[in-house]
């Protein structure tokens, strides 16, 4: 059994439905003061060092667990966009979203023993469709509060997908975390049978 340093549902269903026995324990973590030390970084080097200050931070407490850490985070137009506040900073995010691409870099780390043993981080391209105020009305009024907890104020596998007109790049991602390679670095680790 695994440790997943997360409270996200996302992540955990993705877990579940791969059969990956796990039990969840949310990392204590500064993620806004992670990220002012990260200033200038790129949005992937930002979402790795996240994703493994979570595993690190479990792994410290839970030193014979493999512990799971990722993060996500979106840029678009070379903004950096973390999780929307209020249903207000939400509707601006979607109104800076609208007609763009946005980029979600996802990204993983295991930690073993307080030290990181496995990192990988992907991405996804998301063009945005053009969006009318209304329809960011309507879209907050059916989602809000539940996208509160999502970057990039969308859940894929809901009404989220209306936002979009194209996306590059693995689904998993989109979800929040780089599954296939997760599942290959659990396969390596012993955690998964090869």
């Amino acid at each position: 059994m695994i440790v997943l340093a997360s409270k996200s549902a996302s992540r955990r269903a993705m877990l579940e439905a791969a059969d990956v026995a796990h039990r969840a324990v949310p990392a204590d973590i500064d993620e806004r003061a992670l990220e002012r030390e990260l200033q200038g970084a790129g949005p992937e080097a930002v979402a790795l060092a996240l994703a493994e200050a979570k595993a690190l931070a479990v792994s410290r407490s839970e030193p014979e667990a493999l512990v799971l850490g990722s993060d996500s985070l979106v840029e678009c137009d070379g903004r950096r966009f973390d999780k929307p506040e209020s249903r207000e900073a939400a509707a601006e995010h979607l109104r800076f979203f609208s007609g763009r691409a946005m980029v979600l870099h996802s990204a993983a780390a295991l930690a073993r023993g307080g030290e990181i043993v496995w990192r990988e981080a992907a991405r996804a391209v998301l063009q945005v469709h053009p969006l009318s105020e209304a329809f960011i009305e309507e879209y907050l009024n059916a989602e809000w509060p539940a996208v509160s907890a999502c970057v990039g104020v969308f859940r894929i596998e809901g009404r989220g997908v209306r936002l979009f007109r194209s996306i590059e790049g693995d689904h998993f991602t989109v979800l929040g975390m780089p599954l296939l390679g997760v599942l290959s670095a659990l396969r390596e680790q012993g955690a998964l049978p090869q």
